[in-house]
């Protein structure tokens, strides 16, 4: 379609009969991401308040289909990349970010932490090594005074920031482990997320709790914390999880802190996100 025609299509999405918005919007919306440019130019050179609610409307119903999109695509795969996974659900509130700088980010964690690891060292030598790039020199850490913002379930936010919550810390951690073949995997604890250090998925020599720098304990901090948070045990709560469940507790932790909030269509739509990963 031409430009002038798009432009003519979007000035009528003002219309007050419902029936012509609705064909406007379809219409729009059948032409997909490409769209979206015309419709933020739109948006910046209009003082139309209801022009700018239903083009707000339009890009995010869009953008969401996007991800939506992008989520099956990903689970399909037969490697489940975590820092892709996580790129997708950051995209939910950050639709405009630069996946590239992300990716650039964690390569430069990796060799950095491949400068200092050889296979001489122990499994602890290894971890300390990793503590030491990721939280000593980038200085990451858990976000203790705002632990349930949503902010720190953003991959590119705490990467920013250098704050994240337990998931988000171990999938960067994780992620460096998988490039540089460090045998460290997600365990998925109730209320809670750690790594363990395993050489296969019934030997896990050690845990790491990510959301303390990296510390490490054994498998009797589990049974106490378990029971603390009055769990009964299972066997999934000590052994490696994969990638999906991994991205689907990120979503979960995201649905409980924006129902926290009350922003009942953001906990709706990222709901739907993890039924993709679910079915």
């Amino acid at each position: 379609m031409l430009e002038k025609d798009l432009k003519a299509l979007i000035s009528l999405l003002d219309d007050p009969d419902t029936l012509i918005y609705n064909e406007v919007k379809n219409k729009l919306i059948s032409f997909g991401d490409d769209v979206i440019p015309h419709l933020e130019n739109a948006w910046e050179t209009s003082l139309n308040q209801l022009l700018q609610e239903r083009i707000e409307d339009i890009i995010h119903y869009l953008q969401f289909t996007s991800i939506k999109k992008g989520l099956i695509e990903w689970k399909n795969k037969p490697n489940h990349n975590l820092i892709e996974g996580a790129i997708l659900i950051a995209k939910y509130q950050y639709p405009d970010l630069i996946e590239a700088d992300i990716h650039s980010f964690i390569n430069k964690l990796t060799q950095e932490t491949w400068l200092e690891v050889n296979d001489n060292l122990t499994a602890l030598e290894k971890i300390k090594v990793l503590n030491k790039i990721i939280f000593e020199i980038h200085q990451f850490s858990g976000n203790t005074k705002n632990i349930n913002s949503p902010q720190n379930s953003y991959i590119n936010n705490v990467i920013e920031t250098k704050k994240g919550n337990p998931i988000t810390l171990g999938i960067i951690y994780l992620s460096i482990c998988e490039k540089l073949k460090i045998p460290v995997y997600g365990i998925n604890i109730p209320a809670h997320f750690i790594l363990a250090y395993s050489e296969s998925k019934n030997n896990v020599l050690f845990y790491i709790n990510v959301f303390n720098k990296g510390s490490i304990f054994f498998k009797s901090e589990i049974d106490l914390f378990l029971e603390k948070i009055e769990t009964e045990p299972k066997k999934e709560y000590y052994i490696p999880t994969d990638s999906i469940n991994i991205i689907k507790k990120l979503i979960q932790h995201l649905v409980y802190t924006y129902d926290s909030l009350g922003y009942v269509d953001k906990k709706n739509e990222l709901i739907e996100l993890n039924t993709i990963l679910s079915e």
